[in-house]
């Protein structure tokens, strides 16, 4: 009996968190000093292990490096805009 054979067929969904061409925010503790505008990026390509790559930074990344996901953010910044 082993509890880390996969079953046939059956994939890690690592793309639960993130997707290609969404808006992710990295964690104040990792760039000190920089406002939310500098620290947003737009990810480029979602890897099979849930890392991510990201337009105009180097690396791959992972989701802990982020703040958590609000995906009411942006529509309530259109709501106000309106």
């Amino acid at each position: 009996m082993s509890f880390f054979k996969r079953k046939p067929g059956r994939s890690m969904n690592a793309s639960v968190w993130a997707r290609q061409g969404m808006n992710v925010t990295f964690r104040a503790e990792i760039m000190p000093g920089k406002p939310r505008e500098e620290r947003t990026f737009r990810i480029e390509k979602v890897m099979t292990n849930g890392r991510v790559v990201l337009e105009n930074f180097l690396g791959e990344h992972r989701e802990g490096a982020f703040e958590p996901i609000n995906f009411l953010r942006e529509r309530a910044g259109n709501d106000q805009r309106s």
